[in-house]
């Protein structure tokens, strides 16, 4: 075998030697005009192939494509059809019977050299193009949706890059509606099969070189499936005419392939009716289709990349085509429960699914008080994420409880976030107070009468006996705050007995905007009528770059000035270096030499030394 395969490129050589340019274009003109010269064929359809020279295949290509053109409309589905004794006798039967054997392996010749890592980039364009010409000539204008199958199915499990054949299968041929309607469906049939693939052999196949090949196969599959899936336009306007373009067909919405068949013909007063129904028809099928894709694919393991980017695509490219959003439910709750920045991602389409198609997840709020955390702060989509949290939090409804285990557990990370954290907290509080005022008793709260009692006992133990310990006791018993910081259930964390006392500390922030901002906080925020909610967006994409830039913009009217009621005459005092003095005057250095001033050092030591030993005495 090895042999023989060794010896298949050193005949291909001869061959190519053998045959100039000139030659197949003789070979190719004799099968065009006689159908004597069909022995020809298999010779031409032997130089479709990634390892021939560029201009013989692109000329056998030509030669074979317009040959094939007329004749696929008429060609017997599939060569291994059964044939019955009368039609074995038939050589016209006999004849197409195996035009269709040839048609077909001209068809596999050209998405291999499509899919090659060897074929030019130009040769490839020229090979696709022929591709989907076979693809809209299946008997009555109809979807060749075998050969298109075979086609995706090639890309997806290409062991090479086919970045450049996605890119122009996207940018010319999917947005034909035909086009996208039966890519949804091969992609959903490669998405199961991958599925399986991957259940078979992680009960099959050992961690070893072997396994991590075919998980890198998987991978490879999955990250194909996700570009085109996510590069198919989604209908948003079927009234537009470039919406109902057809690839096959009559070229409009009327005229389709199996399941989009054309209409039966209807008077001219009706016609704008019809279209408009056609155009409905259309998206509910299609819209079906791309349901099913897309639930395929997300039962596949998806790379931790593609996860994030499904995530972040799934709000406004996905959920609004769905024919039903709640099929995602699973999904969305499995991510959310990951935690970290998979759920903070996740949390966007969770909260769409339970506000407009009534999903109820009864630990979310659970789940979205375990989210935060510094690293939120610091986090790529910390804007979307914040203000989802205001949103999650304008329910009147949400238990005073709830809403104090929020508002106590930020105002905690207040103290170890950036500045522009700071604001964002300062923000969310604000319009907690301000919706939820039975958690107004956490800005301002006195100590009951027993405590009172307590207090005060130890305040007369200790003046009565001095005792530190009790001293120690009496400020532990003051400064004791009942909220559990480290408790991932609001429930437990005793936030309605504890204080915002971490909001009066930024009254002293190092920041200029964070202590002016908090200032807000001061206001009485139970008066609705006098007050109005804080804008989350406008804090939620802070940095110290938006800070500085805000600092430099802003006008101040009163700017402290460095003001002396006499011009200074050196950098420093003498008071400041004790036994050193500086002769300068009008900026220049007065004549002295080192002498006068080691001098004038010695005797200033002197006397100070006498100083202290009379004190002393």
């Amino acid at each position: 075998m090895a042999s023989s395969t060794s010896a298949l490129p050193k005949t291909r050589k001869k061959r190519d030697n053998k045959y100039k340019l000139k030659d197949l274009k003789a070979l190719g003109h004799q099968l065009l005009s006689s159908r004597a010269h069909v022995n020809n064929l298999p010779l031409l359809l032997s130089f479709v192939s990634p390892a021939s020279p560029p201009p013989h295949a692109l000329e056998s290509l030509l030669s074979l494509q317009s040959f094939f053109t007329p004749l696929v409309p008429d060609l017997p589905p599939s060569a291994a059809s059964s044939l019955g004794a009368g039609a074995q006798a038939d050589p016209e039967v006999i004849y197409r019977t195996w035009l269709r054997s040839k048609f077909d392996e001209f068809v596999r010749s050209l998405i291999e050299v499509a899919v090659s890592a060897q074929a030019e980039e130009t040769l490839k364009e020229i090979v696709l193009d022929a591709i989907m010409e076979f693809v809209k000539m299946g008997k009555g204008g109809r979807f060749q949706s075998a050969i298109y199958h075979q086609l995706l199915h090639s890309i997806v499990y290409s062991s090479t890059e086919v970045e450049f054949l996605l890119e122009l299968l996207s940018s010319k041929y999917l947005k034909y509606i035909d086009i996208r309607y039966f890519t949804y469906i091969t992609l959903e049939k490669l998405s199961r099969n991958l599925e399986t693939k991957d259940m078979r052999d992680d009960r099959s196949v050992a961690d070893g070189e072997d396994g991590r090949d075919l998980k890198a196969s998987i991978k490879r599959s999955i990250s194909t499936i996700h570009y085109i899936i996510s590069h198919v336009p989604s209908l948003n306007s079927l009234d537009e005419k470039s919406d109902c373009e057809m690839w096959s067909g009559s070229g409009d919405a009327s005229g389709t392939s199996e399941s989009l068949k054309p209409e039966v013909e209807k008077p001219k007063s009706e016609k704008h009716e019809s279209s408009v129904l056609s155009a409905t028809k259309i998206a509910k099928k299609i819209k079906l289709k791309f349901t099913k894709a897309w639930i395929s694919f997300l039962r596949l393991p998806l790379p931790l990349d593609i996860y994030k980017e499904v995530l972040v695509s799934l709000p406004q490219a996905v959920i609004p085509h769905l024919s039903n959003p709640i099929m995602l439910c699973d999904f969305l709750t499995r991510s959310y429960d990951i935690g970290g920045v998979v759920s903070v991602m996740a949390l966007s389409s969770l909260f769409i699914l339970m506000t407009q198609h009534g999903l109820e997840y009864p630990n979310f709020y659970e789940k979205l008080y375990a989210l935060l955390q510094p690293s939120i702060f610091i986090a790529k989509h910390r804007a979307k994420f914040f203000e989802l949290l205001d949103s999650c939090l304008k329910s009147p409804l949400l238990p005073a409880y709830l809403a104090a285990a929020f508002a106590k557990k930020l105002s905690r990370l207040a103290l170890s976030v950036p500045p522009a954290g700071a604001l964002v907290i300062v923000a969310l509080i604000h319009n907690l107070l301000r919706r939820h005022p039975s958690i107004n008793c956490l800005v301002h709260r006195e100590d009951g009468e027993s405590e009172a009692k307590d207090h005060l006992k130890l305040e007369e133990q200790t003046a009565g006996n001095g005792n530190d310990s009790t001293g120690m006791l009496l400020s532990k018993k003051r400064s004791f705050d009942h909220f559990r910081d480290t408790e991932v259930n609001p429930v437990k964390t005793h936030a309605m007995r504890s204080s915002l006392w971490e909001i009066d500390t930024l009254r002293h922030h190092y920041c200029p905007p964070v202590s002016r901002f908090v200032l807000s906080l001061e206001n009485d925020l139970t008066v609705r009528a006098k007050t109005t909610e804080v804008a989350i967006k406008d804090f939620s994409s802070g940095s110290y770059g938006t800070i500085f830039g805000e600092e430099m913009r802003r006008r101040v009217k009163q700017v402290p000035l460095a003001f002396y009621k006499a011009t200074p005459s050196s950098l420093f005092s003498e008071s400041d270096f004790p036994g050193w003095t500086f002769h300068y005057e009008n900026g220049e250095k007065m004549d002295s030499n080192d002498d006068d001033i080691t001098t004038n050092m010695t005797e200033d030591h002197a006397d100070k030394s006498l100083k202290r030993q009379r004190v002393e005495s």
